[in-house]
């Protein structure tokens, strides 16, 4: 247990302790890194059931006033417009040279945008938010609010249970319940790549909430630690390791989140920061590196930031997350590479303690999503 007065406390704390969890700072947060079980046992549990994880960390705000969407819209170079009511997607803020000031979703829920943005970045991310366009709508910070993550592919029953209509959801679509008596807003989303939920909550009844979730018999408490596997399984980025502003949408292999009507030729093309770049680059422009996936041909775990090179010793890039994956049993990782030695295949060389780690570049996820998609 760490013993730092100025870290914050989710309202899921005193839980962590009960269950037994360790406890480490994160962003600003004293926050469940594991529990007794461990962090093998905690992913492979949500691979195969459910895993409840706080991840009220987050930061979670609205956009309110009939212009938000398309001031918002200003702000990314995805399409906020004509997202339908009761629909979510992912979205990129980006600084005025088309570098990524952080990733986050965005919820159309008719009367406002919902938006959930890094916790790390959270207080940063309202500021620009509220300088750039708070003079074209209402920018509502909710710090009252918890954040939780039921995935697996048990989450779904374990939740239609507390609220059967969850089940009629859909990958990113989401609506209002009630669960174990709690106001909550649901989405059907999540960091893992498996099936799951997102719960919005009061934070003074997120611990009811999660009591009753961990009743249920396929759930069970996750930590930061095995959402971090997870996620670069999934080939998911982590802000600050994977994308920063020193990335580009195009360099971090995000072209899929830049819808066509914002590109080139598109009907609202460019209008965001960054534009003259980041639409060069959609055209083969100026991109130097690129963000791919690696597979290690020996079981030798490679971690940020491990250089890479060829066959021949040149310099050609970084790994920028890596760890042992636990449901392949083999090291993955996710690295920038030079744009020519990006194609699946290409075989580089990590350098681990010295030692050259032969690793090929290779297709992510690297485990299969499985998002229920209807």
């Amino acid at each position: 247990m760490t013993a730092d007065q100025n870290l914050l406390r989710t309202p899921l704390h005193g839980l962590h302790v009960e269950l037994g969890a360790r406890m480490v700072p994160f962003a600003g947060y004293e926050m469940p890194v594991q529990y007794k079980s461990g962090l093998l046992a905690e992913h492979l549990h949500t691979r195969a059931a459910a895993g409840l994880f706080d991840v009220s960390h987050m930061g979670q705000l609205r956009l309110e006033g009939t212009d938000a969407a398309a001031a918002f819209e200003t702000l990314m170079p995805v399409d906020v417009i004509d997202l339908g009511v009761g629909r979510q997607r992912y979205g990129l803020l980006l600084d005025d040279q088309g570098g990524i000031l952080d990733d986050l979703m965005f919820f159309n829920r008719g009367r406002d945008l919902f938006v959930i943005v890094n916790g790390a970045c959270k207080a940063a991310d309202i500021a620009h938010i509220q300088a750039r366009i708070g003079n074209r709508c209402r920018v509502v910070p909710m710090p009252e609010m918890a954040l939780l993550a039921l995935q697996g592919p048990q989450a779904a029953a374990a939740l239609t249970r507390l609220a059967p209509g969850v089940g009629a959801l859909v990958f990113m679509t989401g609506g209002r319940f009630e669960i174990a008596g709690c106001d909550c807003f649901v989405t059907r989303s999540g960091y893992t790549g498996e099936d799951g939920f997102e719960i919005s909550v009061p934070g003074t009844q997120a611990e009811t909430l999660a009591r009753a979730l961990l009743a249920q018999p396929e759930v069970k408490p996750v930590g930061l630690g095995a959402r971090n596997s997870l996620r670069l399984e999934a080939g998911l980025c982590l802000y600050g390791n994977d994308i920063d502003t020193g990335t580009t949408p195009v360099e971090a292999a995000l072209n899929w989140a830049i819808q066509k009507v914002r590109r080139t030729g598109g009907a609202r093309a460019g209008g965001f920061p960054g534009a003259e770049r980041v639409l060069a680059q959609l055209q083969g422009d100026g991109v130097a590196r690129k963000r791919v996936g690696l597979v290690a041909k020996e079981r030798v775990p490679v971690r940020e930031p491990a250089p890479l090179a060829t066959a021949n010793g040149e310099a050609v890039g970084q790994v920028t997350s890596g760890l042992l994956s636990p449901t392949l049993n083999q090291p993955i990782a996710m690295a920038y590479v030079r744009a020519d030695c990006a194609q699946p295949g290409t075989e580089l060389f990590a350098s681990v303690r010295g030692k050259p780690v032969p690793m090929v570049v290779s297709p992510m996820p690297f485990v299969p999503n499985r998002y229920v998609r209807g």
